[in-house]
């Protein structure tokens, strides 16, 4: 049984492959324009997400400066004490000898770790906290520019080409070198500490004095010394803020480019629908291929280098 297609049918059917193609283009379109929707959601999503992990982040520094902050006064109140009790009383250099008189002191003071308790209170210095991690050359490259009071705009270059996993690994390090210390001075204050409470029972009153302001040089120059380290873990904070910062942004705008993209081919979609309702392919529906085009082209070039 032969079928036949009715004239009036056949003229709505292409006759060429470029009006097979052009046919296509609100179905190809309206692809277009809910993929590119979806890659401004998925951006705007990453934006949001950055900055989130931006708050987090600075609400670690926040930590850090405020430990920064507290060491530095309690520092500032040993030597605002020191100076006092130098400024009433006549002080005296702390004599081992005259310490360890006591046989409790002296049996406290005994073994390595009372010698090296013993030297650090003579010359009122902290432990040496040894080699800092090294760090990467952008890292470093970064810092100065921070350092420096650069503007945002100057430090952005220094910013950008920070890889996040060599920040992580960064702040990794430096903590555990402000651990480090810490584990370090420990055995020395609670010795310290035992010393000081059992000159309280002793009317020992030249001895107190000439070991307490010991204590306090010795205790000044200890919190100096974590509180630097403290300030390096906070700069290297501020370096993921800004880092996540940028990323966010930068996913800002690739959203607010992809949504532009998506409009242009919702324009392809709606002047082929006007080129079916007025039946005239040839000059509308090419329009609505080319806006169709130059989506899909805009949207490879915000996705490869936005």
């Amino acid at each position: 049984m032969k079928v036949t297609i009715p004239d009036q049918l056949k003229a709505d059917i292409p006759q060429t492959m470029w009006g097979k193609i052009l046919s296509a283009t609100p179905v190809v379109m309206a692809v277009v324009a809910t993929m590119l929707a979806g890659l401004s959601s998925s951006e705007m999503t990453r934006a949001q997400y950055s900055r989130s992990l931006a708050a987090q982040q600075q609400s670690k520094a926040g930590d850090q400066w405020s430990f920064f902050q507290a060491k530095r006064v309690r520092g500032a109140l040993q030597h605002s004490t020191l100076d006092m009790l130098q400024s009433t009383t006549e002080l005296t250099a702390l004599d081992p000898g005259a310490l360890k008189a006591d046989p409790e002191i002296a049996a406290l003071l005994s073994g390595a770790a009372g010698d090296q308790t013993l030297d650090l209170l003579q010359k009122g210095e902290a432990p040496a906290p040894g080699t800092p991690p090294a760090l990467a050359s952008d890292i470093q490259s970064a810092l100065k520019a921070i350092e420096a009071g650069n503007t945002d705009t100057e430090i952005a270059p220094f910013i950008v080409v920070l890889d996040p996993k060599a920040i992580d690994q960064s702040v990794r390090s430096a903590r555990e070198f402000a651990q480090s210390f810490d584990d370090l001075t420990k055995p020395v204050n609670q010795l310290v500490d035992k010393v000081e409470s059992q000159l309280a029972k002793q009317a020992a009153v030249g001895v107190t004095r000439s070991f307490t302001a010991a204590r306090l040089r010795y205790t000044a120059a200890r919190y100096e010394v974590e509180a630097r380290l403290n300030q390096s873990v906070a700069n290297l904070i501020e370096l993921q803020v800004r880092r996540s910062n940028m990323t966010a942004e930068r996913h800002h705008q690739r959203s607010q480019h992809f949504f532009f993209g998506m409009l242009a081919a919702q324009a392809g979609v709606i002047i082929a629908t006007f080129a079916v309702a007025a039946r005239k392919r040839n000059l509308l529906w090419s329009l609505a291929a080319g806006a169709g085009v130059m989506a899909v082209i805009f949207a490879i070039y915000v996705y490869l280098y936005v």
